[in-house]
């Protein structure tokens, strides 16, 4: 059995879902269908981060105990990924007492082998990313991520001995090229450990902040947030002794973006080593989703596009497909209203949705709209046929990269071959011959078995509309990775008309 450990961010939880969380479980979630369409037995997990001084401070605006405040929001990403047809195996909370409880005990296990210690700190420290920076992160005196400059901080921390693992994790870089997608960002992580990288603040004093796990040996401090979300990608696979942990956590892959690279490098990577934990098998790393304006998304610029309201606007579908075409993941690139409008009516309707339309109207007008058995192939029909056999292995080897707007990319292309078919063949010529029977029966067939592996191809994707397409071909038994050409449609099986992809009014 070939396992698969696909996991999004742990999101945190001060807000609502945006589209950079979107983009991230779409992809996340993709990836799980077409693993899981292949064979392979996959859990996909996602989750929300609810503690620390962010939380904290969020609710107190609101007027909620904190507890309160992320049960709402985790709620909130919960529904969210329902609406964007992201579906979970497991989702993740780091107030369940499970996760505790593996947090106390790693906790506990690090402070026995002598990697914590408690010192005084003094720094600038970043209440935006929870964590202390230093001078030479700060653009224009903030962090890029920061809306507020950082504020120096003075008190008694618990620390991990992070710089002790640099050079085991260096090493790692260098010998595994692949560890990192894309390259960029493991370039950017070695040059981080070509220089000392300091030892991590794991606590912060219950004077301050209370909204955390308690420290197990001192109660006057609770777990650094970082530190316990970490372990939130191992606590429910039953680390350390559990068989999901034994089968799954060999074939992690964690998804996230770029602006959390150093936490799941030079944090998660030492975390790891000092536990004894065999790292990540992959770190997928995201670029930034750009507004219409070109400007990273952003609330305070209202640049952004609400993923609920447009999926509401052009259909779930369309939007799942649009994040993985329009911006090649692990690039910065635009996601507008526009952009998938234009994807939606262009790639969508005119290509996929106008072959389908045209195909099975004709199969409705010629045939009855019955599934006619095929003839003889020739030249053209073989043609297809040897494509439809390559694309499977040569959209998993791209899948496999998360080069998933590339893998749809290969599907649409045999799409626009199959609409070029259309017009070479002439269905509607070889109609009004009634010695061409034979052949037209055969173009019909081609065109609707094309259409089933399409509509295979591309249900990972999008699975809502590609199960609808499948009724229209009179395919019952769901989507089937593994069919041969022939097996899709059913000769003698009733198809329906109906318009997959409504076009967008410019």
């Amino acid at each position: 059995m070939t396992y698969r450990y696909i996991t999004t961010p742990i999101y945190y939880v001060n807000d609502r879902p945006h589209m950079g969380h979107a983009y991230a479980s779409v992809h996340a979630d993709i990836m799980a269908r077409y693993l899981r369409a292949a064979g392979a037995r996959v859990m996909l997990l996602t989750g929300a981060d609810e503690h620390g001084e962010k939380i904290a401070k969020a609710a107190m605006q609101a007027n909620e105990a904190p507890r309160a405040f992320a049960e709402r929001h985790a709620q909130s990403f919960q529904q969210a990924w329902r609406r964007l047809s992201v579906e979970p195996d497991r989702f993740v909370r780091t107030t369940a007492p499970d996760h505790a409880r593996v947090v106390s005990a790693c906790l506990t296990r690090l402070y026995d082998a002598g990697e914590i210690y408690l010192a005084d700190y003094e720094g600038l420290y970043s209440v935006g990313q929870e964590r202390f920076v230093t001078e030479k992160e700060l653009v224009d005196g903030k962090l890029p991520e920061d809306k507020e400059p950082p504020v120096v901080r003075r008190e008694p921390n618990y620390f991990f001995r992070m710089e002790a693992h640099r050079a085991w994790m260096r090493q790692l870089l260098l010998d595994t090229p692949d560890l990192i997608q894309p390259a960029q960002y493991r370039n950017e992580v070695l040059r981080l450990l070509e220089e000392p990288i300091g030892d991590l603040s794991i606590s912060r004093p219950v004077q301050r902040l209370a909204w955390g796990i308690p420290i197990p040996w001192d109660a006057q401090h609770v777990t650094y947030v970082w530190f316990d979300a970490l372990l939130s990608y191992v606590s429910p696979l039953g680390y350390p002794d559990q068989a999901d942990f034994a089968d799954f956590w060999p074939a992690a892959r964690h998804v996230i973006g770029k602006d959390i690279l150093r936490t799941h490098t030079l944090f998660w990577l030492s975390m790891t080593h000092a536990l004894g934990i065999a790292p990540y098998q992959r770190l997928h790393v995201s670029g930034h989703l750009l507004g219409a304006d070109g400007r990273k998304m952003s609330k305070s610029l209202g640049n952004g596009v609400d993923p609920l309201a447009a999926a509401d606007t052009y259909g779930v579908d369309a939007l799942r497909y649009t994040l993985i075409r329009e911006v090649s993941f692990g690039f910065d690139g635009i996601i507008s209203e526009a952009v998938i409008e234009q994807r939606l009516n262009r790639d969508l309707a005119d290509d996929l949705g106008n072959l389908a339309a045209r195909s099975l109207s004709m199969v409705v007008k010629y045939r009855g709209a019955r599934v006619p058995a095929p003839g003889r192939h020739e030249a053209a029909d073989e043609a297809l046929i040897t494509r439809a056999a390559a694309l499977p292995s040569a959209v998993l080897a791209l899948v496999e990269e998360m080069k998933l707007g590339r893998a749809a990319e290969q599907v649409m292309e045999f799409v626009k071959q199959l609409n070029a078919y259309v017009a070479s063949s002439a269905p509607w010529t070889l109609a009004k011959d009634a010695q061409s029977a034979g052949r037209l029966d055969t173009v019909l067939h081609t065109l609707l078995e094309g259409l089933c592996c399409v509509s295979n191809l591309l249900h990972p994707v999008m699975p809502g509309k590609m199960s609808e397409l499948q009724g229209w071909l009179g395919v019952t038994d769901g989507p089937g990775w593994h069919r041969a050409w022939g097996d899709g449609v059913k000769p003698g099986s009733l198809v329906k008309e109906g318009i997959l992809f409504p076009k967008r009014a410019a």
